[in-house]
């Protein structure tokens, strides 16, 4: 066994598909030793820290021998050492022998194996083969990365010396087919778990395979699905109106409970329930909406405003009494409270007060370890709801600072004690709150509220990631520097209606598109992707209704009731949670 090349390469901005992208997957080889640190070989760099770099996944391993196998299997003549993103090609080292947790030498540095290849778009763009990242997978030749036990030197032609034997004896092969193959047996999944050298990311993945497998409620592939997919229930079911409540003008509070008196799964603060409301005269109309109570055993609470010829609304204000059904579905969305003691900054306005009420819940529920600030801005006291409960659970949060803006206040508003300020948050007046630099800033409320808050915030050196919003409907407006969402450009297609209900937009498909990813990429629908062949599931949406067809078999199924969008097309008129 030895090193047949190092490679490496530092990010670097390329054309794909019309768009930039950065990437380091380019590598090349390199002549003579090179110092090997605990993040990288020197030369190297990765451009998607989410998926790439980092203590375990600090050097990545392809083997010569399945440099051959390619060259045979797919006629790849020209392949060169690094063009499958590898840090070192080898000679040995075969993923069908070597093992997570397994620790060899190479000159003076010592590698510890922790995972096989996470499965991304890029190796396909390196190759130019675009199922590569389902073949590796399907193949068994993912290659796999290790942490830098300890730095030293190496070069090309240095002897691989295996030191020990990790435990458990579970091959890269086996663990990466365990992870994206269809087969996720429970013991090899507690096996796999109990293997102290693997890497969080993926023993976060079993884990979620292990728990699903253990209590039988899972559908799909729950090591791969994203939080916001991993509902309780799949699709829709009935439940009883118990109580409406007028908590403002303009809106309405609904509390529905399941028919059959079950207990409620518990959600997390910030997600939504998707509502199934009755067509009059035609189909049905779906909207989603914020759960805006605290977790509760029998009952979810939804907060809506009447919108000047909003059919979803009306029919929820005039037509829904005590007592009538409504269909929904289980919690989901991936707005919600992070689980840290880092400063909580909720800001809102209008009706974007319902989900971060529930934030407001859950930290006062916490206790005094979290300071929370509450800034919330509305027209007037009488269009403030909710507003005598944000009174009551603030009182039981010892580090509460609040903040009320009135943009209309009337006569009987009293400043000072209804409300702080009697103007819109500007840039200058959150400046003036002397909010926390080191906090979680969640923000919901109309469009321009939250693009104003947003470039404020940032304005005030606030990094995008301590920056969470939430939005349903199509704003029309640009947020963070990307377009609103819109009906794809060009000519209009005849077939099928591709709903993304969550945007707010639809059109008919046309073929030009190869995959619903591209039409929602077409229309600037915000969405998720890694490996676009159906592999990783980063694309996996919710179907509300209708059906696809897939362009290429994914290799494991998504969650009933979901599709992943980079491999599918519709066969009949669609309905997605985009």
């Amino acid at each position: 066994m030895k090193v047949i090349s190092i490679n490496v390469s530092l990010p670097k901005e390329v054309d794909w598909h019309g768009r930039k992208i950065t990437t380091s997957i380019f590598k090349t080889p390199v002549e003579g030793r090179r110092h090997v640190g605990k993040l990288n070989i020197g030369g190297d760099g990765q451009a998607d820290l989410q998926a790439h770099g980092g203590e375990h996944r600090a050097i990545f391993v392809y083997q010569k021998d399945s440099y051959d196998y390619w060259k045979k299997e797919l006629g790849l003549e020209n392949l060169h050492y690094g063009q499958f993103g590898e840090n070192l090609t080898v000679e040995g080292l075969p993923d069908s022998e070597v093992c997570i947790g397994d620790r060899f030498q190479i000159g003076t540095v010592i590698l510890e194996v922790t995972q096989p290849r996470v499965t991304c778009y890029k190796v396909a763009l390196s190759t130019g083969v675009p199922e590569m990242p389902a073949l590796l997978v399907s193949h068994k030749r993912p290659g796999f990365y290790c942490r830098v036990i300890c730095e030293g030197d190496m070069e090309a032609g240095d002897e691989i010396k295996k030191l020990f034997n990790g435990k458990g004896g579970m091959t890269i092969a086996e663990v990466d087919g365990l992870l994206y193959s269809n087969a996720h047996p429970r013991d090899r999944l507690r096996q796999v778990l109990d293997i102290e050298a693997l890497s969080a990311g993926w023993r976060s993945s079993f884990q979620a395979l292990y728990q699903a497998a253990v209590s039988g409620s899972a559908s799909g592939n729950a090591g791969l699905a994203p939080s916001a997919m991993l509902a309780a229930w799949q699709g829709f079911v009935p439940f009883i109106v118990t109580r409406i409540v007028v908590e403002s003008e303009g809106v309405h509070s609904f509390e529905l409970s399941p028919m059959d008196g079950r207990r409620l799964p518990e959600f997390v603060a910030g997600q939504h329930i998707v509502v199934k409301i009755p067509g009059l005269g035609g189909a049905p109309l779906i909207r989603m909406y914020s759960i805006c109570g605290p977790v509760n055993e029998t009952y979810y609470r939804i907060g809506v405003k009447a919108e000047l010829n909003g059919v979803g609304s009306d029919y929820l204000f005039h037509h829904l009494g005590v007592g009538d059904r409504l269909e929904i579905s289980a919690p989901r969305g991936d707005f919600t409270l992070a689980q840290n003691a880092r400063p909580l900054i909720l800001l809102g306005a209008g009706i974007g007060i319902t989900p971060l009420l529930a934030m407001l819940y859950a930290a006062a529920a916490d206790g005094d370890q979290r300071e929370v600030w509450w800034i919330y801005t509305t027209q007037d006291k009488g269009h403030y709801p909710f507003r005598d409960e944000v009174g009551r659970i603030s009182g039981n949060i010892v580090k509460y600072h609040g903040h009320t803006s009135f943009t209309r206040p009337q006569a009987g508003d009293i400043l000072g004690l209804d409300f702080e300020a009697s103007d819109r948050l500007t840039p200058e007046k959150l400046k003036q709150l002397d909010l926390p630099g080191d906090g979680d800033y969640y923000l919901c409320g109309p469009p321009t509220f939250m693009m104003e808050i947003s470039a404020a915030l940032k304005s005030l050196g606030l990094p995008a990631s301590a920056i969470k919003q939430e939005a349903f409907g199509n704003l029309n407006l640009s947020i963070d520097g990307k377009k609103p969402p819109h009906v794809p450009e060009g000519s209009p297609g005849e077939g099928p209606v591709v709903a993304f209900a969550k945007s707010g937009i639809s059109f008919k498909w046309h073929p030009r598109f190869t995959s619903l990813l591209e039409a929602a990429e077409a229309c600037d629908v915000p969405v998720s992707w890694s490996c676009r062949v159906g592999v990783c599931h980063r694309c996996e949406t919710t179907l509300f209704s209708g059906e696809v067809n897939y362009i290429s078999a994914p290799l494991d199924q998504p969650t009933a009731g979901n599709v992943l969008i980079c491999c599918s097309v519709p066969r009949a008129d669609v309905q997605l949670d985009l």
